[in-house]
């Protein structure tokens, strides 16, 4: 699923990301960049790369460490 919002509609997305067990973490500015940047479906701008790599990379280790406890 992939969902996009601000405000009230995103903290319903953590909300309903959390009720299903879905790690989330706080990155407002590449939040924000993401929002203003990029539609749904759309390719992530080249500037944006290395911050969202580190995204993935926390919710990769946070996942598996979750997983293997």
């Amino acid at each position: 699923m992939i969902a996009k919002g601000k405000d009230y509609l995103a903290l319903k997305i953590v909300k309903i990301a959390e009720e299903h067990n879905v790690y989330c973490m706080e990155n407002p500015v590449l939040a924000r960049a993401l929002y203003s940047q990029v539609d749904l479906g759309r390719e992530i701008p080249y500037e944006l790369y290395d911050a969202v790599a580190e995204v993935l990379t926390t919710v990769y280790r946070e996942t598996n460490r979750t997983i293997n406890v």
